[in-house]
């Protein structure tokens, strides 16, 4: 009887960033200039390496491919975000509950695999420098980038197809600002420890894999500058890591915080916060970081702009 009157859920209802309405209209404001900015600067980002000849290296390859993920990120979820900051409820129907958490469980694993290779790529350039373009040819740099889209593809179906393979009856009220695993599951009346499981076996391996690679690059890495005698050597070296390492920080950090802190320690507001941060703030500031402090990016951008001067 209890599983006959029960309501199965049709739809899904974002609660959005807040509660609070005087909040509305600056945040719909706030959102949507961040988005605006974010696809500038990743699509610049784009076109600038696609026309400048000395970024045609497998690092500024990789960082095309973090840029196209990123404004595709923050194109999955700032739509629902924007509207939730104008209407305080924001209905989705489940089968597009679940595109939105194939599309950026899918973009998200990718970019974890981009940003772990983009280690790998530095330490080859830093560490094995002789060797360093019979490595990372193209060939190879383009198997690791179908390799991280394949295998995040992998993940993202396994991911969606157990989570709503799930019945969801009774409420249907998210408590974010779009579909995410952890309140998905907090809405289900069936057993959720199969997804529970994959999100911390599955989710958790991929995660702690890449950060050991990038944890032991960046060890070989440091020991290699250390060990180069001129100051001048180290600075250049250095440079060419620190905005890979600043938004590795910045990303990981913040995906630590949501999914790495036991269940007691967990608050709404603040995982609702911090995926506001990694989804559309992380998007906007990496290209923005990769050009303020690399010296190759600058000297290509102003090329770029003198070639416009020029043609005008």
């Amino acid at each position: 009887m209890n599983q006959v009157n029960q309501t199965l859920v049709t739809e899904f209802v974002f609660l959005g960033l807040t509660d609070d309405p005087h909040l509305q209209i600056p945040l719909f404001v706030l959102f949507l200039l961040v988005y605006i900015m974010a696809v500038l600067g990743n699509v610049g980002m784009m076109i600038l390496i696609r026309m400048s000849p000395c970024l045609h290296t497998p690092m500024y390859f990789l960082l095309s491919h973090l840029s196209f993920l990123d404004v595709s990120c923050s194109s999955v979820v700032t739509p629902t975000l924007v509207m939730t900051s104008v209407f305080k409820r924001l209905s989705v129907s489940v089968l597009g509950c679940a595109t939105q958490l194939f599309l950026f469980m899918g973009l998200g694993s990718t970019e974890v695999f981009i940003l772990t290779m983009m280690a790998y790529d530095r330490y080859i350039a830093i560490c094995r420098p002789l060797v360093y373009k019979v490595i990372m040819n193209h060939h190879v740099c383009v198997y690791f980038v179908v390799g991280a889209y394949v295998l995040a593809l992998f993940h993202a179906v396994l991911q969606t197809t157990c989570t709503f393979r799930l019945t969801f009856c009774g409420s249907n009220e998210i408590l974010h600002f779009y579909c995410e695993l952890p309140p998905l599951l907090k809405l289900s009346c069936t057993d959720t420890s199969l997804s529970e499981a994959l999100l911390v076996f599955v989710a958790g391996g991929f995660m702690v894999f890449c950060l050991v690679i990038i944890f032991t690059s960046y060890i070989f890495i440091v020991a290699a500058i250390l060990r180069i005698h001129s100051s001048d050597g180290r600075s250049r070296a250095f440079s060419t890591c620190s905005s890979h390492f600043v938004c590795v920080t910045l990303f990981f950090g913040t995906l630590l915080f949501v999914y790495g802190r036991p269940s007691s320690n967990h608050s709404i507001e603040q995982d609702r916060v911090a995926a506001a941060i990694y989804s559309m703030l992380i998007p906007m500031t990496n290209p923005f970081i990769y050009s303020l402090r690399n010296q190759q990016v600058k000297q290509a951008m102003r090329k770029a702009i003198g070639n416009l001067c020029v043609a005008r």
